[in-house]
């Protein structure tokens, strides 16, 4: 039904005039969850919910108990019944690592049972054939591409998550499964050994799930354990935002009324609204001062995110002014200007606002604060020219100066543009007063925060992330441009650098460039613990 969520209304109103119905007659109608459903539809229904096992044992108990002993004896070759457990346990970590949110993965997939029936199928199509031609090599390629690229990958629309999703296939899939002198082991924990049946077989694979705890740390799917700290931070959060927002709006006795609280954080922040740039004088200055008469790659950026800015304060000098005329009885109160009152009272950055200015998880408070930083750079970048470390996350679109910075180069160097790239080199500077001269090819980039791992100043290498620190600031990095064919690296993991914690959309929008951290752990551990940077902490 969700398919087709405008015509629920045309059939609201026929079941509406349907007075006589056939006493066998019976409406079923399955759905997605959305927001488009008729309550009308829902108040009338019985309704009966499917959703997929919580938990990676009870995720491994359901696939099994579909699995019959004929299904698995139906392939003749050794590797088939371990694989078939291979896949369950896979088919649970991929379903239960979206409990993670996006340190799980960029965008929820909805892998179901059919993929791990046609992997199957699979398996034992390839697996049956290898047997009857005698072949000693088991056909990993195939099966690698088949599960993990073809099946499960095809529902993947983010190049990292078809990364993580690889990566999970070559640690589980290989000739390592059957080596006799070091037996394989999915995780090894302090209480449970997750690992292969002894005697593969439907009741032996049952009889090992059965041993599995109801409850597994993160480490099981390659994550860190702050994971869960980060899981029951977000649920939280969302929890008390719902509160915050059913509170009552009338003020108590004695107190001030919502109206009141409203009007003066939209006179406190009315007042801390600078004045516009002059764009169009800006524009001539730079263009008398180039060789060429027209501005930079770089200064064509500033004129550009001038222009934004000023949108932005435009409209909160508007929107505030008539929000308070409207408090006021001055003004009819509209919904737009009611969402930004609400907004305001709660502590929040008003949806409106929120569409002119850079992506962000803020608060109202440390929004403002932010917005204050990037008026200072911004300032400080028309008077003293281009910042010699430039605050990336204060910038609209952060990819138009990364992408000006390759072509100022590419034409300094004559290089063809499209064969270049950007390479990334983390500094032992955590202060812009540290750097004394800008880079003559590149930049140097300040306000990044990693996830998912942490950053040794020290040996200036990636580790594991501290018990309860989920975020920490980077040092200075150098983003240099470089010629695609001479860029050889070992040793570094390549981290997904995005604006916000939401990491990238189904969309494909929050992903800004990837940076080289190096590293002395093999870049598939990184990979499974959802490394990343971004931009901008939710502080």
């Amino acid at each position: 039904c969700h398919l087709l969520a405008s015509w629920l209304k045309t059939l609201e109103k026929v079941l509406e005039q349907t007075t006589k119905p056939h006493t066998d007659f019976r409406l079923w109608m399955t759905t997605d969850p959305t927001d488009a459903f008729p309550l009308g539809i829902l108040q009338k229904c019985l309704k009966v919910v499917t959703e997929p096992p919580n938990g990676l044992k009870l995720n491994m108990r359901a696939s099994f108990s579909k699995i019959t002993d004929e299904q698995l004896d139906v392939c003749p070759h050794f590797a088939f019944k371990p694989l078939v457990y291979v896949l369950a346990f896979f088919h649970a970590v991929v379903q239960e690592r979206r409990k993670y949110g996006k340190v799980g993965w960029n965008v929820g997939y909805d892998f179901n049972e059919s993929d791990f029936r046609v992997s199957m199928n699979l398996m034992e199509y390839y697996l049956t054939k290898t047997f009857n031609e005698k072949q000693e090599a088991i056909p990993w390629g195939s099966l690698k591409y088949l599960v993990g690229d073809a099946m499960y990958g095809g529902r993947v629309t983010c190049d990292f998550d078809r990364r993580v999703l690889t990566t999970y296939v070559g640690e589980y899939m290989g000739d390592f499964l059957f080596d006799t002198f070091q037996p394989f082991h999915f995780f090894v924990g302090k209480e449970t050994d997750f690992k292969l049946p002894e005697k593969p077989s439907l009741q032996s694979s049952m009889e090992m799930i059965e041993t599995l705890p109801l409850v597994v740390s993160p480490e099981v799917f390659g994550l860190n354990p702050n994971a869960e700290i980060s899981y029951m931070t977000d649920s939280t959060k969302e929890l008390w935002q719902g509160l915050v927002s059913m509170q009552p709006r009338g003020g108590g006795e004695g107190g001030e009324s919502s109206e009141d609280i409203i009007a003066k954080v939209a006179s406190d922040i009315q007042s801390k609204i600078p004045e516009e740039f002059d764009v169009p004088v800006l524009r001539k200055t730079l263009s008398k001062e180039s060789p060429d008469g027209t501005p930079s790659p770089i200064q064509i950026v500033l004129l550009q995110e001038l222009d934004r800015w000023n949108s932005l304060n435009a409209y909160m000098t508007r929107s505030l002014r008539d929000l308070q005329r409207a408090l006021k009885g001055e003004l009819g109160m509209s919904a737009e200007l009611d969402d930004i009152g609400r907004a305001l009272l709660n502590g929040l950055l008003p949806p409106q606002w929120l569409k002119l200015t850079p992506a962000t998880r803020k608060g109202l408070a440390n929004w403002i604060m932010f917005w204050l930083k990037r008026q200072e750079q911004y300032t400080k970048w028309v008077s003293d020219g281009e910042p010699v470390v430039m605050w990336l996350s204060g910038l609209s679109i952060p990819e138009t100066f990364l992408a000006a910075v390759v072509q100022t180069t590419c034409r300094r160097k004559r290089w063809p543009l499209d064969k270049s790239t950007l390479y990334t080199k983390v500094t032992q500077f955590m202060n812009a007063e540290e750097v004394e001269e800008r880079l003559q090819d590149g930049c140097y980039v300040i306000g990044t925060y990693i996830e998912g791992a942490a950053w040794d100043p020290v040996k200036c290498s990636l580790i594991k992330q501290p018990p309860k620190v989920l975020i920490q600031e980077m040092p200075i990095i150098q983003v240099i441009p470089v010629e695609v064919h001479r860029l050889k690296l070992t040793g570094t993991f390549r981290a997904p650098v995005y604006v916000t914690s939401d990491r990238k959309s189904a969309a494909g929008v929050g992903m800004i460039f990837e940076a080289d951290l190096d590293t002395k752990e093999h870049s598939s551990h990184w990979t499974l613990q959802g490394c990343a940077l971004v931009l901008n902490s939710d502080a």
